[in-house]
């Protein structure tokens, strides 16, 4: 064998730009699948996608892609954080924590411009189901034998690792995502794959009833359902889908007791918070929303800088620690208060304006634009009581989801209208 003859073969393959698409593909896919269960995976595959995607890159046209408002918007969130340290009070090392949440971001326009170009998109959507479907497996196990279960401090029913926050939010996307699909092939007569995925949607709503769900989910899933309802489904049909809905949820409730804790303590967490000011989970929620809305009026309209929040709370923690007034947190589980307090009304427009134009990309028919809509949808109702565009596994959800689904109806875009010009008369 010539080695010297095929040396500048593998030199020219190492160098073609398909070649570095398909690994970038296959990043992106090992990111998915990493999503469900690791933060340190979804770091590093996020670094070597960028690494993988540079060779591939035609500048001229990547940097016109940057100023779209599908990419423009999450760019312009990251630098208002990074010119947000200018004006805050917090220490250096603390404005520059603050700015770490919003740097993924940035992928964001990295995976519209890579999935614009590349047709396997539908690989990373799919490996994130797949990998989903893994967990929730995997959930029953650990609650059936809590020895299983990786985490070793703080063991939480039915979690093998991370959190039941995080699970919920995985869990209740892949069973609202699937919704289209099996409406899909009921149209078509596909009855057995409907019935398939119908199985696996159920299942995925079964465990968050039965082993363990975030109460933001409880809020968040039906809306999502009722979405799907008013956009996919006949008038006449959706009303009967939602009375079911309402049937099956209410016995649901009735048989499963994990279920009836979780809306319990809605109530009574309220209640001792506004009889004895106690730090419950709800009741921290409404202090902090509380104080976040007086931070946020003191300095309306460009806020109190970058990694202003646990300083404004120390500052206004009154009380002993038991009580939920005494409370000091760089977070106001809120996206709108967490934003409005660091950059006020100036980084409201900005996150307002990227949610709104992601959704408005999704408007269209098929089953990428649902996800996509699914994606935005739920970073949206979820960030009523959390700051999860922030947070690293929701936040990232949000990046893959919206860059891939993006970049795919923008592809699809692009061949529609090559399509249309060919078979226009000369």
């Amino acid at each position: 064998m010539n080695v010297t003859a095929t040396l500048p073969s593998r030199l020219a393959a190492w160098r073609d730009p398909a070649v570095w698409s398909k690994a970038s593909d296959i990043v992106a896919v090992l990111l998915a699948l990493s999503l469900p269960w690791s933060t340190s995976l979804v770091g590093i595959f996020g670094v070597v996608f960028v690494l993988t995607m540079a060779p591939t890159i035609e500048w001229r046209a990547f940097l016109d892609s940057l100023w779209r408002p599908v990419s423009a918007l999450p760019i312009a969130l990251f630098v208002l954080a990074v010119v947000g340290t200018l004006w805050s009070d917090a220490p250096w090392g603390v404005r520059s924590y603050a700015i770490g949440p919003l740097a993924k971001l940035l992928v964001l326009p990295l995976l519209v411009y890579h999935f614009e170009r590349s047709a396997r998109g539908m690989w990373v959507l799919t490996a994130f189901m797949v990998s989903c479907s893994l967990l929730m497996v995997v959930s029953w196990l650990v609650m059936l034998d809590p020895s299983l279960a990786l985490k070793r401090d703080g063991v939480e029913r039915g979690i093998f690792v991370k959190n039941y926050i995080d699970q919920s939010q995985e869990f209740a996307l892949c069973a609202v995502v699937l919704a289209f699909p099996i409406v899909t092939l009921l149209r078509e007569k596909k009855t057995w794959q409907a019935l398939s995925l119908m199985a696996l949607s159920a299942s995925f709503i079964v465990n968050m009833a039965f082993v363990i769900v975030s109460r933001t989910a409880i809020v968040t899933l039906p809306l999502m359902v009722a979405i799907f309802a008013l956009l996919h489904l006949r008038r006449r049909t959706s009303g009967t889908i939602i009375c079911i809905m309402i049937g099956v949820a209410g016995l649901v409730w009735l048989v499963s007791p994990q279920l009836r804790r979780t809306t319990d303590t809605f109530f009574s967490d309220y209640q001792l918070y506004k009889e004895k000011n106690s730090a419950t989970s709800m009741g921290l929620r409404l202090e902090f929303w509380q104080k976040s809305f007086r931070f946020f009026t003191e300095a309306p309209l460009i806020g109190h800088g970058t990694g202003s929040t646990r300083g404004l709370f120390e500052e206004a923690a009154v009380g002993t620690w038991e009580r939920a007034s005494s409370q000091v947190i760089g977070n106001p589980h809120n996206q709108t208060l967490n934003v409005a307090v660091q950059w006020g009304s100036v980084g409201i427009l900005i996150l307002y304006a990227m949610w709104l134009l992601h959704l408005m990309l999704f408007r269209g028919q098929g089953l990428v634009a649902w996800i996509g809509l699914m994606v935005v949808l739920q970073n949206i109702f979820s960030s009523l009581f959390n700051s999860h565009l922030f947070d690293f596994h929701e936040g990232w959800m949000y990046v893959l989801g919206v860059g891939v689904a993006a970049g795919m109806v923008l592809r699809a875009k692009s061949v529609a209208e090559v399509g249309e010009s060919a078979a226009a008369p000369a």
